[in-house]
């Protein structure tokens, strides 16, 4: 319900846009986006707007019916039961990182879009403000992740910790007592587990692809513990990708899946790495390591109880 409140809210306050006379506006688009995300009150704010809107999305997955979660026909059928005047449509795109970029550079998106990799000084140059940060954070979780000089224009649809997924018991087989702190700890341990277990060490799930994106997404915050560093400082710093030689940053992640390979620490073969598969692997003890997020977990602890 939580999710669905997420994307009803966000679709009324794009439809406030497209339709200004329904929320009160005279033609002014002032008057249209003074509605606040926290001042919507689902099915009541804007109940009497007849509009079309498009939704732009990364989740192709959701278009289709053998999805096993709740698919976009499903909240579709969930918005229209509050608002069934408000035709929404949905447009996907596995290609989402790139096509969003130059699709909003077009202004050929639609209404609602996931945010791709815009500075944060150039959020107001393509969305809507969502309200101030104050007001924002009293109502949504990470609201800081999409602002900029207190004012929110965007909703995280969800948030998770970005790292490591590990087996336990591998761990404990290779005499591997304490977690490592450091890139060169991480690569020690995976060498022991090499050295002492069975297990692929690091499975890198190449041939999915999606899932090497997780290497991409962790040179921000998780490299060096600023919130900002992808949207506020990346874009402005001089040779974000040499070696700051502290094991942070953006050279110390992509440098742990280069020795990584270079050691033999992953599979034999990336070419042919299942997805579906090493959740199970996992489990079973023939993985050690894979680095995804922590949303993984509940799935791999589905097959078993090891992980």
């Amino acid at each position: 319900m939580k999710a669905l409140q997420k994307v009803a809210a966000m679709a009324i306050s794009a439809v406030c846009v497209v339709s200004m006379a329904a929320c009160g506006g005279t033609g002014s688009s002032s008057k249209a986006t003074s509605l606040t995300y926290p001042s919507i009150k689902l099915g009541d704010t804007g109940k009497d707007i007849t509009a079309s809107i498009k939704l732009f999305s990364n989740r192709t997955d959701m278009t289709q019916a053998s999805y096993s979660g709740k698919n976009w026909k499903a909240y579709i059928a969930d918005f229209n039961k509050m608002y069934p005047n408000i035709k929404v449509t949905i447009e996907t795109s596995t290609n989402y990182d790139s096509d969003a970029l130059t699709r909003i550079q077009s202004k050929d998106w639609g209404d609602i879009m996931l945010i791709p990799a815009v500075d944060s000084t150039e959020l107001s140059n393509y969305f809507i403000p969502y309200g101030t940060y104050s007001a924002m954070n009293k109502v949504v979780n990470f609201a800081a992740v999409q602002q900029y000089d207190n004012t929110v224009y965007g909703v995280s649809g969800g948030g998770d910790a970005g790292g490591v997924v590990y087996n336990k018991a591998i761990f404990k087989e290779a005499g591997i007592t304490k977690l490592p702190k450091t890139p060169s700890q991480f690569i020690a341990d995976l060498k022991l587990i090499k050295e002492k277990t069975s297990a692929t060490p690091l499975y890198t799930n190449y041939a999915a692809g999606w899932t090497m994106g997780a290497w991409d997404a962790y040179i921000g915050g998780n490299a060096t513990g600023n919130a900002d560093y992808m949207t506020s400082i990346l874009p402005h710093t001089k040779d974000p990708f040499s070696n700051p030689h502290d094991g942070t940053h953006a050279y110390n992640v992509y440098k742990i899946l280069y020795d990584a390979v270079a050691d033999k620490l992953t599979e034999d073969d990336y070419s042919t790495t299942d997805w579906e598969g090493s959740k199970s692997q996992m489990n079973q003890g023939k993985i050690a390591t894979m680095v995804l997020g922590s949303w993984e977990v509940q799935q791999i602890q589905a097959a078993g109880d090891h992980a």
